[in-house]
């Protein structure tokens, strides 16, 4: 389980939502995992969208993101910003 700031993977990454078991494709390019969330429907708290107030922190069980920018909020190993970054891959996270 990694953060990466390198480019990322051009597959279409699949996302699973380990709380449901749900697999959403992120067919969004280089939008954030926050908006492919919304895109399907999935609500996650938010603030800022920047990665500066760290409201969307979520866990990531498996797998590697790629930020637009390094996040200016703390996030503990483990953790992610869906508001800043989009993933490398499959993923899965705890929402």
């Amino acid at each position: 389980m990694e953060n990466a700031s390198a480019e990322p993977s051009t597959s279409t990454p699949t996302i699973t939502l380990a709380l449901s078991g749900a697999k959403l494709a992120f067919t969004h390019g280089k939008a954030s995992l926050l908006e492919a969330l919304e895109h399907h429907n999935v609500q996650v708290e938010y603030q800022c969208r920047s990665g500066y107030c760290g409201s969307c922190r979520c866990k990531m069980t498996k797998g590697r993101v790629v930020y637009r920018q390094q996040p200016l909020a703390f996030i503990n190993e483990g953790e992610i910003l869906p508001c800043c970054c989009h993933p490398d891959g499959d993923i899965e996270v705890e929402l």
